[in-house]
């Protein structure tokens, strides 16, 4: 056949790979499986530890302490590094800001905007907002 005569080549999809880049062993295939089993294996460990931790709700007054306990470090961690950074930064700087006050308010912003995006996840039961 000629070129003239010769049906165009299809060209390669971005999305297919070529003939080349096809690795088709035992070896690679029994790594996909098990690596798929593994998959398996962990999401089926959490939806049970989720469906567990749904029955079992969260009446109880220790849960209730321990998530003020943790909405209160949410908050106070970004709080102390950035008065810990504003005060690096005033003993650094000769400067008429003062850097304590202006990162604390910084670091409490972000502190409660943390708990309240981790609070709003926790409410809808889900990972994703």
């Amino acid at each position: 056949m000629s070129d003239e005569t010769r049906p165009p080549e299809r060209a390669a999809s971005p999305d297919e790979p070529d003939a080349s880049s096809v690795d088709e062993t035992p070896e690679t295939g029994r790594m996909a499986r098990a690596r798929a089993d593994q998959l398996r294996r962990i999401v089926l460990h959490k939806s049970v530890r989720r469906a567990r931790a749904r029955r079992r709700g969260r009446d109880n007054i220790w849960s209730w302490m321990g998530m003020f306990g943790l909405v209160g470090w949410t908050v106070a961690i970004p709080t102390l590094l950035g008065v810990a950074l504003g005060l690096f930064l005033d003993g650094r700087i000769d400067s008429s800001v003062s850097f304590t006050i202006t990162f604390l308010v910084v670091g409490a912003a972000l502190g409660v905007w943390m708990a309240w995006y981790w609070i709003r996840r926790e409410s809808e039961g889900g990972d994703e907002p």
